[in-house]
């Protein structure tokens, strides 16, 4: 076991700090995928216990002796346990000796630990989860936000849609993307008051250059490909994302039922079951990387909480991408050239008051993501 850290990872690429101890399966999924990302030369610094990660296989480990669990409240939990690998792990990238950070612990706990630790990209209201749904399109759809403020104003709109649009450039490689604001119709007269007055903001061009947005969009358009963008508040992003993962989890157990039914059913699953591979590959949550924190001051990937080894690979190397890219400094510029971050009521506190606690749930066009 390593827990010697240099700080300067392998050769002179800075590694992402991992959350050992954070997740449903950890430490072990969470140090397995570890070991599959360091096996593909990514350097990853572990960060956690060092009496119960097991076997690292020569990983660096920087040590923390406390760990917020999945049902401590998020913002007591971060000001109390300053040694837990959630901190050290945000700390480790505001310090400049880790590229990124992947936690698939506590999801409000790790929005906490990034935003008190890294801070704020100047000009940004609030951070926003922004996350990868997969459809019909080449590339999955980025929804934000997915859960990190519930209550938003017309100008924090705005600025997701700003942060998504430069989000799905640098992750998926596209040039302009399109955006879209999530309605209960395509009129620009429907939605509520939040959504008339986003509508009227986005169709005036306030997001600037990189936001090309094509209009109000319906929940049925999230998996169609018809947008790269979905811009809403945290609430109902939430309810969205966990609406369309129940209904994939209910189809797929239906169908794999009906192919079981019968012997001529299985007969005919034979057939079947390789042609549907590649669409249910496309749907699985673990090849996406999880999702992406965007407005702290660094790169901060949220997996799901119960990530496996797979999940953990594919969210490490998809840190290591972004934190790579300049993101953050492309994320700084489309925020500051509309002004969109100045002079609103909707700043949020050093303490991260505004960050909502959702349960458990990212133009160079980048590496893929690894399956393996």
């Amino acid at each position: 076991m390593a827990i010697a850290f240099s700080g300067c990872g392998s050769g002179l690429m800075l590694p992402v700090a991992l959350d050992a101890m954070g997740g449903d399966r950890a430490p072990g999924e969470i140090v397995a995928g570890a070991l599959q990302a360091s096996q593909e030369g990514l350097p990853v610094l572990l960060v956690g216990r060092p009496e119960e990660v097991g076997d690292i296989g020569g990983l660096d480990l920087y040590p923390a002796s406390e760990v917020i669990e999945m049902g401590e409240d998020p913002a007591s939990a971060v000001r109390r346990k300053k040694d837990s690998s959630l901190v050290r792990a945000a700390e480790l990238v505001r310090d400049g000796k880790a590229l990124a950070m992947v936690s698939a612990g506590n999801t409000g706990a790790t929005m906490a630990s990034a935003l008190l630790r890294m801070g704020r990209i100047p000009g940004v209201h609030r951070p926003a989860i922004a996350t990868p749904v997969p459809g019909a399109g080449d590339n999955p759809l980025v929804l934000l936000d997915a859960g990190a403020n519930a209550e938003c104003t017309p100008q924090m709109l705005l600025q997701f849609a700003q942060m998504g649009a430069v989000f799905a450039a640098e992750r998926y490689g596209l040039t302009r993307p399109r955006v879209g604001l999530l309605s209960i119709g395509e009129e620009a007269s429907k939605g509520n008051s939040l959504v008339k007055e986003a509508h009227a903001l986005l169709a005036a061009g306030d997001g600037g250059a990189e936001v090309d947005f094509v209009g109000n969009v319906e929940g049925r358009d999230l998996m169609t490909g018809t947008v790269d963008v979905v811009v809403t508040d945290g609430f109902t992003g939430n309810v969205a994302l966990k609406t369309l993962e129940g209904a994939l989890k209910y189809f797929m157990s239906t169908l794999l039922g009906i192919l079981d039914s019968t012997d001529a059913a299985r007969e005919a699953a034979a057939t079947l079951l390789p042609l549907l591979a590649p669409a249910a590959e496309r749907l699985d949550p673990d090849s996406t990387g999880g999702a992406m924190l965007l407005g702290v001051n660094g790169v901060c990937i949220i997996s799901h909480g119960s990530s496996s080894a797979r999940a953990i690979h594919s969210a490490l190397s998809v840190a290591n991408d972004l934190g790579s890219h300049g993101l953050l400094d492309h994320l700084a510029r489309a925020v500051g050239s509309s002004g969109s971050g100045l002079g609103t009521d909707g700043s949020a506190s050093a303490g991260g008051a505004g960050l909502g606690v959702p349960s458990q749930a990212a133009g160079t066009p980048l590496r893929p993501v690894s399956s393996s």
